[in-house]
């Protein structure tokens, strides 16, 4: 079975779109001047994608103005930041971030997700729905926005 790309962001300027298949654990990028122009084909495009390299089981990605990357890690309750080197780091570990998803740079200077807690719908526990049903807040705090 092949799963289509459900985490995805742009660059804080558009120049480029993040993208990860749920069902991998990289990181693709693609510049989006290619995939405006109607003119340029599939194979094109297909040759001008770079595997970024590994970045764990995430959903959501976001990018910020300073060129730094942020996937969820479901596995590990964590909100993990792309450095410009390409390193990882993780930024916010607390077991209420349950499957984070939805990602989004604030203009505060925050991260905010959604904990969407995919793993512990019902499907999942022989039909036992293990969801936390109050709302819960979990901030990874500030995330140092700047300049690029």
């Amino acid at each position: 079975m092949r799963i289509a790309a459900d985490g995805i962001a742009l660059s804080a300027y558009g120049k480029t779109l993040y993208y990860c298949p749920l069902s991998s654990r990289h990181l693709f990028s693609v510049p989006t001047a290619l995939l405006r122009d109607r003119t340029v084909s599939d194979a094109k495009v297909a040759k001008a994608v770079v595997d970024l390299g590994e970045k764990g089981a995430s959903d959501g990605l976001e990018a910020d103005d300073k060129g730094r990357v942020y996937a969820g890690d479901h596995e590990h309750d964590s909100i993990r930041q792309r450095q410009i080197d390409g390193e990882w780091k993780t930024i916010a570990h607390d077991p209420r971030i349950l499957w984070p998803d939805t990602l989004s740079v604030a203009a505060d200077g925050y991260m905010y997700f959604t904990a969407n807690q995919l793993h512990r719908q019902a499907q999942f526990h022989e039909r036992k729905d293990l969801r936390i049903k109050r709302p819960r807040r979990a901030s990874s705090g500030g995330i140092s926005r700047g300049g690029p």
